[in-house]
């Protein structure tokens, strides 16, 4: 059910959003944006279409596993698990905003994409996005209550819980990317179009503008920028706390819960990583921009699935018995 509604709100909330585009298109002279791409040397393109591929097609199965695995199995219908679906939901949408156009584009001279395209596009990245932080952050607060205060976890993080930290990510997702396009969408665009990157994205947007955007700029690097930076400070810090309260255990469940705990830092590293360096750094570098959009957009949605399954006992096996049952049930029909 709440796949069903996670789905049904990734598709409603834009279709809202496009009913808008075509007045705002009415106030700029540019229709379409054209993206230099990543590189010009055919070995490069050779080497990044194969590299894109791959792992688009891997993180789109690895993704889409752990979802079918945690809703199917029912020993999985914890808490946790429950974030950890959502986050791999997220995952997909991650993996599919930006990837395939580029993957598409890459041996093209004329790579466009069109005013309304470029919103759209931008309001996916950001919505996604902020879905992501609050699901880190939920996360987080479900191991803090599972390691320092396990008697009452399943009172604290009940099903309405759950809810109601989903119904805050989509909220909040939806809030940070209608705001800063609310300021942007009506800017005037004469010339040039051409935008160093192989996807939409405010800050290089902004500046294609026909006025003066320091302000604009600015609010971008407010919303986005110190919003990861503080939302990445206070998963570090919540992070060293539950690392200490860990190391004054020394049962076996505490190595459990440090392997856990190691699996969601180093998610949570690979996802603010290159968002507090692209919004953040005073003067962006072109080439370091588009790996780091290539890394995020590409790498970080297959290592989540990757991550979490290999340090996660639990998910290896109710992925074989998931596999044993796909097989038995193969061999009767």
């Amino acid at each position: 059910k709440f796949l069903f509604l996670l789905t049904f709100c990734s598709f409603s909330l834009p279709t809202f959003f496009l009913q808008i585009i075509p007045h705002i298109t009415n106030h700029t002279v540019v229709s379409e944006f054209v993206f230099l791409g990543l590189s010009n040397s055919w070995y490069i393109q050779l080497f990044l279409f194969v590299f894109s591929s791959i792992f688009y097609v891997a993180s789109m199965l690895g993704n889409s596993l752990i979802i079918l695995t945690v809703t199917s199995d029912p020993h999985l219908h914890s808490p946790m698990y429950f974030l950890l679906a959502n986050l791999s939901f997220i995952d997909l949408g991650v993996s599919s905003v930006t990837s395939p156009k580029m993957i598409f584009d890459i041996f093209k001279k004329h790579k466009v994409i069109s005013f309304s395209g470029c919103i759209t596009q931008m309001f996916f990245i950001h919505l996604i996005g902020g879905v992501e932080m609050v699901l880190l952050i939920a996360m987080a607060f479900d191991r803090y209550v599972a390691i320092c205060k396990p008697l009452h976890y399943l009172t604290i993080m009940s099903p309405r819980m759950c809810a109601m930290f989903l119904g805050a990510a989509w909220t909040i997702g939806f809030i940070h990317s209608v705001v800063q396009l609310a300021f942007v969408v009506n800017l005037p665009f004469c010339g040039p179009n051409e935008l160093d990157s192989f996807y939409c994205d405010l800050p290089r947007f902004i500046k294609l503008a026909c006025t003066d955007t320091y302000r604009l700029e600015f609010m971008v690097t407010a919303n986005s920028g110190f919003i990861s930076l503080g939302s990445f400070c206070i998963l570090f810090i919540s992070y060293i706390f539950i690392l200490v309260t860990v190391q004054k255990h020394s049962s076996g469940s505490s190595s459990k819960a440090l392997s856990t705990l190691s699996a969601h830092i180093t998610v949570v590293i690979l996802f603010f990583g290159p968002l507090i360096f692209v919004y953040t750094w005073p003067h962006p570098t072109s080439h370091l921009d588009k790996f780091l959009a290539i890394f995020d957009a590409v790498l970080t949605p297959f290592m989540n699935p990757v991550i979490y399954t290999f340090r996660n006992k639990e998910m290896k096996v109710a992925m074989k018995r998931l596999c044993l049952q796909i097989g038995n049930f193969r061999k009767i029909s």
